[in-house]
């Protein structure tokens, strides 16, 4: 399985849910998050905080969640 989410409208509600799960019970940072996606869907963005960032307010969005807020920061 091979995405590259670059907004809300790529993340699908499963990969939000898996970004949830990273970022919140297992409280990785967005590095963590953005090396996690990378190497699970092949996004070949590594570690890049810049996209764990956005990948955590695509995936909070898709769920209706404010990313801003707890429980994503």
């Amino acid at each position: 399985m091979t995405h590259d989410p670059r907004g809300a409208e790529a993340v699908t509600p499963e990969m939000a849910a898996q970004i949830r799960v990273w970022r919140i019970d297992g409280e990785y940072s967005w590095r963590a998050v953005a090396q996690a996606a990378s190497e699970l869907w092949g996004t070949g963005r590594g570690g890049n905080q810049l996209y764990g960032e956005a990948l955590c307010v695509a995936a909070a969005r898709v769920l209706g969640e404010n990313p801003y807020q707890e429980p994503w920061n």
